[in-house]
């Protein structure tokens, strides 16, 4: 397995599960902690800066994983998390509430985090494959 591809994948991973945690657990720590609301990390840019990381790293990781073992279905699933959450980031606030936000975020970086782990599986799968076949 290139190390390119499981590095980005699990950073793309990590990335999603720290975009959810944000989702779920910022207001509860914004109550207990509510010196955290100087770092602004309630702020709508935060959605975007992860975006702007997740959506590279994903498309590289998943394009990558896809050529190794011809599952295309695992770039349509990650983009399908990647589109809701860009979604949720841009308009979801304004379309579908607070709520909606979130459920549309939580969503789409579960798409993603799964489309990643089930591609750094069959990566790693088809490499040991290949190996047992030599």
């Amino acid at each position: 397995m290139k190390v390119v591809q499981k590095i980005t994948d699990l950073f793309s991973i990590g990335l999603s599960l720290l975009c959810a945690v944000h989702c779920l657990f910022l207001p509860l720590l914004l109550v207990l902690l509510p010196g955290l609301g100087a770092l602004q990390l309630d702020n709508e840019a935060f959605h975007l800066w992860i975006l702007i990381a997740v959506i590279p790293i994903s498309l590289i990781a998943l394009s990558l994983g896809c050529k190794k073992h011809n599952s295309f279905r695992l770039l349509i699933l990650g983009s399908t998390g990647l589109m809701l959450l860009l979604f949720a980031a841009i308009w979801g606030h304004e379309l579908a509430g607070d709520t909606g936000e979130k459920v549309l975020t939580l969503i789409g970086s579960s798409l993603v985090a799964i489309a990643h782990f089930v591609n750094l599986t069959r990566c790693k799968r088809n490499q040991s494959q290949c190996n047992n076949a030599r």
